[in-house]
C-alpha cells in the first residue's frame, strides 16, 4: 500500500487556486434531538432529489451504522473514497478532503458535522472540512444533534447527565444557509430502538439501558431542538432581510464575560454566549492578568488557552488587562467600553472560613452599580485546599550572598549604634530597613521571608540580654520580636508588590511602546516591502521569536523573508520547507490562520496569520513556535494589531498605486479625447482642400488654365506637407511618450543644421526675411541632429505662421559658458503673457490669427520641448524688443577638434 502523505506539501498541487476569489458554497443543516431520529436518512433523501434534478452529488462520509435502509440510501449516490490513516491496531477510515476538492462536485454529503478528525488529517475538527469545502464553492449538506452544539452544551449535559466531547462552535451553526429540524415523537423514537432498528445486538441493549433514551429527557431535548430551530430560522430570515435592505443590527447591549483558568469557566462563557445571541449584543471575554498568572501550572496555563479558544469560537472579542485588584480593573474596563451586562461564574465553597474577604460579585456590585451582574452558580464546590500546593523555591547563590551581606551590614551598624548608646528602637529600624533593601534587591518571596526572620533572630542574639544568646529574660521582648517580625513581613511584602507592580507596568510600557512604534513606522514607509520590513522588525522586538513573511506577488506567494531573533542559533532554513511553505500557501488561499496552536496542521512548526483586508491576503505571516511556549493572551492581542495595522498600510499603499494607475489612464484618455477631437476639427479643412481642388483638376483639367493648375497644385502640395508635418509630429511625440525614442547624440555644427531646417520649411518663407547669425562658424553642440532639425523647423515654421508677410525672423546661436544657446526672433505681433505660460502645452493654441486662417492641433512646441529636454536643455519664451517674440532653447556645448 502506497504512504499517505500526511504532509501539507501536497496542497501545492491540489488546492485550485485562490478560494477567497471563488462563489462560497451553501451549507444545509439536518438537526435533530438525539441519536435514531433520521436525520442521515433525511439528508440522503433530499440528496436523491437533488441528483434527479440533474445536480452533481458526492457521498463524502456517511455512517450507517449499520443501518439496511440507510446503506440501501447510500449505495445509490456516487461514495467517495476513505482516506485510510496508519494505526497500531487497523487502519483509520476519515473523510478525504483534498479528493474532495479535486472532485468538485456540485454537492457533497458529509454525516456527522462534530466529528473529531484522526491525527493525520488537515484539520481536527470536521466543520473545519466544511468550512473550507464551502469556500472552495462546493454546498455541503450534513447532520448533527442538538448536544453537539457548544452553547447548549452545560443545559444538554444537565439534562441527559453525559457530557460530549465532539462540539461545534454556535457560529458554525449560525451561518447555515438552511436548517431542517429532522423531527418524530419520543415514543416513536423509543419503540424504533426497542425493534432493533436504531442499533444491532448489543449496541442496541446497551442504548436502551442508557439514561438517554427515556421520554422526559427526550421530550425536554425535543424541546430545546425545537426552540433552537425556531430561532435560527428567524435569524436567517433577518440576516437576508437585513442584505435585501442593506441595513445592519444596531444595538446598545455589549455583553462581557469574566475568564479564568477554572474548567467552570466554560459554562460561564456558554451562558455569555447565549445571552449576546439573545439580546443580538456585541459579545467581549476578559481576562484580567495579575503577579499571580506567572505561577499558574501547565495544567492551569492549557485550562485558560481552551476557555479563551471556546470564547472566541462561540464569536467573543478578547480583551485583556493587568493588574492586581481584579474587581477593579473589570469595572473599568467595563465602564469604558459601555458594557451593559457583566457575566461572571461563582463556585460553590465546601467550607466557610473563619475569616471571609468581601468577594469579587460584592466588590463589582459596588464598583459598578449601574451594570447588571449576572451570577452563574458552579454545581461542583470549589475545592479547598488547608496546605496550598508545594512550589518549590527557586534558589541562586547571588540572592544567597545578598541576604548574607544585608544581615551582616545591619549587624555591623546596629553594633556601632549599641556602642553609640543608641536605644534597641533605633537597631530594629536598621533590620527593617535591611529587609526592604532586602526585598529590593533579590527576586522570590523566600529571600524576603529568611530575611525577616533572621533579622529577629539576629537581633534576639546580638542586641538582648543575655548577649549571644536566643534566651530573653524581659518579658517584653517576646512582644518586640513579634511586633519586628510582622513588621518586616509587611514591608516586605509590600515592597515585593510595587516591584512586581512596577515590573508589570514597565512590561506593558514597552509592549504599548512597540506598538505606537509600529503605527509611526509604518506611516513613513514607502512602499510594500518596506512595510513588511518594517512590521516583521517589531514582531520580533515584540514576541522575541523568529517571523517569516511570505509577501503576495502576482496573486501567488513570493521568497519568503526571514527576521530571526536576536543571537538566534536555530537552522531558520528548517522553517522554510516545502511542508512549512504549503501551509503558508493553505493560510494566503484560505484567508484562514494555521500551524502550531491552531486544529488546522497543528503539526507545524511556525503560528501562520494571514495578513489581510477584508477577502484581500497582502502577506502571510508566520511565527516561529518551535520548542517555544505559546503565545501569551496580550502579546497574541499586540500581535494581530500590528498585523492588522500592517494590513491597512499595504491597502493604502495598493489604493495609491491603483490611484495612480487611474489618474495614468485619465491622463490618457483626455489625451486621446483630445487628440480625436483636434485631428477631427483641424483635418477636415486641408482635406476638403485636397479633394476639391483634386476634383477640379480631374473634371476641368481642359478648361483651366496653367496658371490656374499651377495654383491648384501648389495649394495641393501645401495642404499635404501641413499634414506630413502633423502626422511627424504625432509620431515623434508618442515615440518619446512611450520611451522607445533612441537618442543618438553627436557632436554637429550648428551652421549645418540649421541651414538643414531652412531647406525644409514652410513654402511661405518667401514672404518673410530669414536671416542667420552665428557668433562663431565652428560653434558645434552636442545633439541628434533629425531631431534638433525638427526643432528649428517647427519654430520658425511657427514664426512664419503667426507673424505678418515681410516680418524679418533671425536665427541665431551663441556660447554661453558650458551651453549654446540658439534663438528664433521675429518681429511679428507677440505673444501674450497669459499664453506663455501656456505655450508649451499639448494641443494649446494662441489666439494669434495665422495667415492661413488654419488652426493648428497645439503639437509642435510641445514637441520642441519635448524634444529639448531629452536633450538636458532647456526652452523658453519672450518677447523681442521693440516687437515680436523670441524662442530660445539650449544644448550641450562641443569643443572643435583642431587635430581633425
Amino acid at each position: 500500500m502506497a504512504p499517505h502523505r500526511t504532509g501539507a506539501a501536497v496542497l501545492l498541487e491540489q488546492t485550485p487556486g485562490n478560494t477567497a476569489e471563488k462563489k462560497r458554497g451553501k451549507l444545509k443543516i439536518f438537526f435533530g434531538y438525539a441519536e435514531g431520529v433520521g436525520k442521515t436518512s433525511a439528508m440522503l433523501y433530499a440528496a436523491l432529489e437533488e441528483q434527479k434534478e440533474g445536480v452533481d452529488v458526492v457521498a463524502g462520509y456517511i455512517e450507517t451504522h449499520h443501518r439496511p435502509e440507510t446503506a440501501a440510501l447510500a449505495d445509490d449516490l456516487e461514495q467517495l473514497p476513505s482516506l485510510e490513516l496508519p494505526s497500531k491496531t487497523a487502519a483509520i477510515r476519515e473523510f478525504d478532503l483534498d479528493l474532495a476538492i479535486r472532485r468538485r462536485p456540485d454537492l457533497i454529503l458529509l454525516d456527522e458535522l462534530a466529528h473529531h478528525n484522526a491525527s493525520g488529517c488537515r484539520h481536527k475538527k470536521r466543520y473545519q472540512d466544511v468550512e473550507e469545502l464551502l469556500r472552495s464553492g462546493i454546498n455541503v449538506y450534513t447532520t448533527i444533534n442538538v448536544q453537539h452544539i457548544e452553547s447548549l452544551h452545560d443545559v444538554v449535559s444537565a439534562i441527559t447527565g453525559n457530557s460530549v466531547t465532539e462540539r461545534i462552535p454556535d457560529s458554525v451553526f449560525d451561518s447555515a444557509d438552511q436548517i431542517e429540524l429532522v423531527d418524530i415523537p419520543p415514543d416513536d423514537l423509543i419503540e424504533r430502538l426497542s425493534k432493533g432498528k436504531l442499533y444491532p445486538g448489543e449496541q442496541g441493549e446497551m442504548a436502551a439501558g442508557s439514561s438517554i433514551f427515556v421520554k422526559t429527557k427526550l421530550i425536554a431535548l425535543r424541546e430545546i431542538a425545537l426552540r433552537y430551530t425556531a430561532d435560527q430560522l428567524n435569524r436567517i430570515a433577518q440576516r437576508y432581510s437585513e442584505r435585501a435592505n442593506k441595513n445592519t443590527y444596531n444595538t446598545a447591549d455589549h455583553i462581557l464575560v469574566c475568564l479564568s483558568s477554572a474548567a467552570s469557566s466554560k459554562k460561564v462563557i456558554r451562558t455569555a454566549a447565549r445571552m449576546a445571541e439573545a439580546f443580538r449584543g456585541s459579545f467581549t471575554a476578559l481576562y484580567v492578568e495579575t503577579p499571580k498568572t506567572k505561577d499558574l501550572t501547565p495544567k492551569s496555563k492549557a485550562e485558560l488557552r481552551e476557555n479563551l479558544r471556546l470564547a472566541e469560537q462561540l464569536g467573543a472579542q478578547l480583551a485583556t488587562v493587568y493588574g492586581e485588584d481584579v474587581s477593579g480593573q473589570i469595572a473599568e474596563y467595563a465602564k469604558s467600553s459601555r458594557v451593559t451586562k457583566i457575566v461572571i461564574g461563582r463556585s460553590q465553597s465546601s467550607k466557610k472560613r473563619w475569616l471571609t474577604k468581601t468577594s469579587l460579585v460584592e466588590k463589582l456590585t459596588a464598583l459598578a452599580p449601574n451594570i447588571d451582574i449576572h451570577i452563574i452558580p458552579d454545581t461542583q464546590p470549589a475545592p479547598y485546599n488547608r496546605f496550598p500546593a508545594y512550589v518549590k523555591p527557586r534558589l541562586s547563590l547571588a540572592d544567597t550572598l545578598k541576604t548574607i551581606g544585608i544581615l551582616t551590614v545591619c549587624t555591623l551598624i546596629g553594633l556601632w549604634f549599641q556602642f553609640l548608646g543608641f536605644r534597641e528602637a533605633n537597631i530594629i529600624t536598621v533590620y527593617i530597613l535591611g529587609v526592604l533593601l532586602n526585598a529590593m534587591v533579590t527576586s522570590g518571596r523566600l529571600y524576603s521571608a529568611i530575611t525577616s526572620i533572621l533579622s529577629v533572630l539576629v537581633f534576639n542574639f546580638f542586641f538582648t540580654k543575655p548577649y549571644f544568646s536566643l534566651e530573653a529574660h524581659d518579658s517584653g521582648y517576646p512582644v518586640t520580636f513579634l511586633v519586628m517580625l510582622l513588621a518586616s513581613i509587611i514591608s516586605s511584602t509590600l515592597t515585593m508588590r510595587i516591584k512586581e507592580q512596577a515590573r508589570q507596568s514597565a512590561q506593558k510600557a514597552y509592549r504599548t511602546e512597540v506598538l505606537l512604534e509600529t503605527s509611526r513606522k509604518l506611516q513613513q514607509a514607502e512602499g510594500a516591502p518596506a512595510i513588511v520590513n518594517e512590521t516583521a522588525i517589531q514582531m520580533v522586538k515584540l514576541l522575541d521569536r523568529t517571523v517569516i513573511f511570505y509577501p503576495v506577488e502576482q496573486d501567488n506567494l513570493a521568497e519568503p523573508l526571514i527576521f530571526p531573533k536576536v543571537e538566534s542559533a536555530v537552522n531558520l532554513r528548517a522553517y522554510t520547507g516545502v511542508n512549512e511553505w504549503a501551509v503558508a500557501d493553505w493560510v494566503y488561499k484560505n484567508n484562514k490562520r494555521a500551524g502550531a496552536t491552531t486544529d488546522t496542521f497543528s503539526a507545524a512548526s511556525c503560528l501562520y496569520h494571514a495578513v489581510r483586508g477584508g477577502d484581500t491576503v497582502f502577506a502571510v505571516a508566520a511565527i516561529v513556535m518551535d520548542q517555544e511556549e505559546p503565545l501569551e493572551i496580550f502579546e497574541k492581542s499586540l500581535m494581530i494589531a500590528m498585523l492588522g495595522e500592517c494590513a491597512l498600510a499595504l491597502e493604502k499603499e495598493l489604493l495609491n498605486e491603483r490611484q495612480k494607475e487611474i489618474s495614468l489612464q485619465i491622463q490618457q484618455e483626455q489625451l486621446r479625447a483630445n487628440l480625436l477631437r483636434g485631428i477631427s476639427h483641424d483635418l477636415r479643412t486641408p482635406l476638403t482642400s485636397i479633394s476639391g481642388n483634386a476634383g477640379i483638376l480631374m473634371g476641368n483639367s481642359m478648361v483651366l488654365s496653367e496658371e490656374q493648375k499651377t495654383g491648384l497644385y501648389t495649394d495641393i502640395y501645401d495642404d499635404s506637407m501641413w499634414l506630413i508635418n502633423l502626422v511627424e509630429n504625432l509620431l515623434s511625440i508618442t515615440r518619446i511618450d512611450n520611451g522607445s525614442l533612441n537618442l543618438d547624440f553627436q557632436a554637429e555644427l550648428l551652421e549645418e543644421v540649421i541651414a538643414e531646417a531652412l531647406m525644409h520649411v514652410n513654402r511661405n518663407s518667401v514672404e518673410h526675411t530669414i536671416q542667420t547669425m552665428l557668433e562663431d562658424e565652428l560653434l558645434m553642440a552636442k545633439m541628434d541632429s533629425r531631431l534638433i532639425v525638427q526643432v528649428l523647423i517647427n519654430l520658425v515654421d511657427n514664426a512664419i505662421k503667426y507673424t505678418q508677410a515681410g516680418s524679418k525672423i533671425i536665427v541665431s546661436a551663441r556660447r554661453e559658458q558650458q551651453r549654446v544657446r540658439v534663438e528664433i526672433s521675429d518681429n511679428g505681433p507677440g505673444i501674450s503673457e497669459e499664453a506663455k505660460s501656456k505655450l508649451f502645452d499639448m494641443f494649446y493654441t494662441a489666439d494669434n490669427q495665422r495667415g492661413d486662417s488654419r488652426r493648428g492641433l497645439g503639437l509642435g512646441l510641445s514637441l520642441c520641448k519635448s524634444i529639448v529636454h531629452a536633450h538636458g536643455g532647456t526652452i523658453e519664451v519672450k518677447n523681442n524688443v521693440p516687437q515680436g517674440t523670441v524662442f530660445s532653447f539650449t544644448l550641450q556645448a562641443e569643443e572643435v577638434n583642431v587635430h581633425e
